[in-house]
């Protein structure tokens, strides 16, 4: 059975991977006022953290069924099946959309899979997808594989202002105001499909060593796993990041991505994450 790969834009795989490995993309929406960008296609995460300094903070928006449908009928031109990964269906109406344009759709068998995070660790599941894909594995045995994969997942993360996730609801107003009172570093991850705090530390450096940590509890089994480091408009601290974990972990292979406009909506710029899994 040919399958095909889509991956929503939250996953912010870099162009030249998706066409690489033949990974179809839909695009979430920022909107600023009356004009909505879709992201990856009309505006870079550079250019969105330069327009949220210049424009009120904006909103987003998960794509539109019809969207889902229109592009699993044309995958169904291809394919027999298509596996579509999406951020946490706790966060964003995103996976329910395209299980709903999945039944709509007589053409083609679709298999949505919820990541239940966001960003590229949600991404190294459509990769794995994708390379299965290219060597004939069937949509069946793809699905269970990603599921293997969930079991060893892990994504840490901290704002530098939590008023974002508080204002887009994804976060209570209560632990708001308790964060921004004691200036601390709270540590979120995702735990049953949303965002919730896991520890709560004083300060950005303690805080990135902490998620260091919690590599490290992992990746001392001795396994080979992949991790990814996810900045806010913070390269250069990212990359310092790297190399410094690089030297602590042999085992685990690092690269750096970033938390595009959708996703960046709700963080704010500085924020700064880390997610790995098994390889």
């Amino acid at each position: 059975m040919k399958t095909a790969v889509v991956v929503d834009s939250t996953a912010y795989i870099p162009k030249e991977i998706r066409d690489k490995w033949n990974i179809h993309m839909i695009p979430l929406n920022v909107i600023f006022g009356d004009e909505a960008y879709r992201e990856e296609i009309d505006v870079t995460a550079a250019e969105f953290y330069q327009l949220v300094k210049e424009k009120e903070l904006p909103t987003t928006s998960q794509p539109a069924i019809g969207q889902f449908v229109e592009l699993f009928e044309r995958l169904s031109r291809d394919y027999e099946a298509v596996i579509c990964v999406h951020l946490s269906s706790g966060i964003s109406g995103t996976y329910a959309g395209a299980v709903t344009a999945s039944k709509m759709v007589e053409t083609i068998h679709v298999f949505p899979f919820d990541s239940e995070l966001s960003c590229m660790p949600q991404g190294f599941y459509a990769v794995e997808a994708a390379k299965m894909a290219l060597n004939g594995e069937g949509a069946d045995t793809i699905m269970l594989r990603l599921e293997e994969l969930k079991k060893t997942a892990r994504a840490y993360f901290m704002v530098d202002d939590l008023s974002h996730l508080q204002r887009g609801g994804r976060l209570s107003s209560a632990q708001a105001i308790i964060g921004s009172l004691l200036q601390v570093k709270p540590l979120l991850h995702f735990e049953n499909k949303v965002i919730v705090p896991f520890e709560k530390i004083r300060t950005r450096k303690k805080a990135m060593k902490r998620i260091a940590d919690l590599l490290g509890e992992d990746a001392a089994s001795g396994e080979n796993y992949q991790a990814v480091i996810i900045h806010a408009n913070r390269e250069e601290e990212a990359l310092e990041w790297k190399s410094k974990l690089a030297v602590l972990y042999s085992n685990v292979e690092f690269s750096i991505s970033y938390f595009g406009p959708v996703i960046g909506t709700h963080l704010g710029e500085g924020a700064m994450g880390l997610g790995w899994m098994k390889r």
